[in-house]
C-alpha cells in the first residue's frame, strides 16, 4: 500500500486529488485560475467540500477561462446564486468576477499569470521536509508577498493563508510530508 499524507489516506475524493494533482507544478493559465477561484471559495469551509462541488463550478463558471468569467454581469451573478451545485456566496462570486478581470491585467503586464505567479518563488518549486503534517505552516514569507501583491493588484479572497493553499496546490511548494510516495514524484 501507497504512503500519502494523512489529510488524503481516507476519503475517496481527497485520495484522488491528492495522487493526482496537488503539489504538481502547473503553469496553465486557466488551472491557475481555477484553483485561485476555488482556494478563495473554500474561505472558511473545507476543500472536501469544494472538491465535491468542483465539477460544478466548472460547468457554472464557464470551465474557469478567466475572459469569460471577467465579462459576468449582474444577470450572470444573479444566476450563480441561484446555483445550488456552488457555494452560493455573494462576496465570494463577486470575487471570482473581480478577479478575472486583474488576472487578465496581470497577463497583460506579465505575459502570463504563471510568470508573475511563480516568480514568488524564484521559478521554481520549494521542497520542503516536513515529517508530520503539524510542520506544515498555514503561511510563509512567500505566500505573504504574493498576498499583498495580488490585493495591491485588486484581488479579493487572497489572504496569506488562502495564497499558500494556492502555492500548495499548484506545487509551487512541495509540502508532501517526506514519507508520501508523490513527495519525490512531483
Amino acid at each position: 500500500m501507497k504512503s500519502r499524507c494523512k489529510w488524503a489516506e481516507t476519503e475517496p475524493f481527497s485520495r484522488e486529488y491528492h495522487d493526482t494533482e496537488w503539489g504538481t507544478p502547473v503553469h496553465d493559465e486557466q488551472v491557475l485560475f481555477e484553483l485561485l477561484i476555488l482556494e478563495g471559495a473554500q474561505a472558511g469551509l473545507s476543500w472536501l467540500t469544494i472538491l465535491k462541488k468542483r465539477q460544478e463550478y466548472r460547468n457554472a463558471f464557464d470551465n474557469f477561462d478567466p475572459e469569460q468569467v471577467a465579462r459576468y454581469d449582474s444577470n450572470k451573478i444573479r444566476e450563480l446564486l441561484l446555483n445550488e451545485g456552488i457555494i452560493r456566496n455573494r462576496l465570494k462570486i463577486e470575487a471570482a468576477v473581480h478577479n478575472g478581470r486583474a488576472f487578465l491585467a496581470v497577463q497583460e503586464e506579465f505575459g502570463s499569470f504563471a510568470t508573475y505567479a511563480w516568480s514568488f518563488v524564484g521559478g521554481k518549486s520549494i521542497k520542503n521536509g516536513w515529517k508530520k503534517e503539524t510542520e506544515i505552516p498555514a503561511q510563509t514569507r512567500e505566500s505573504i508577498n504574493l498576498s499583498s501583491d495580488l490585493k495591491r493588484r485588486g484581488f479579493k479572497f487572497v489572504g496569506p493563508k488562502i495564497c499558500y493553499a494556492f502555492m500548495q496546490a499548484v506545487g509551487m511548494v512541495n509540502d508532501h510530508t517526506v514519507d508520501c510516495f508523490r513527495y519525490h514524484e512531483v
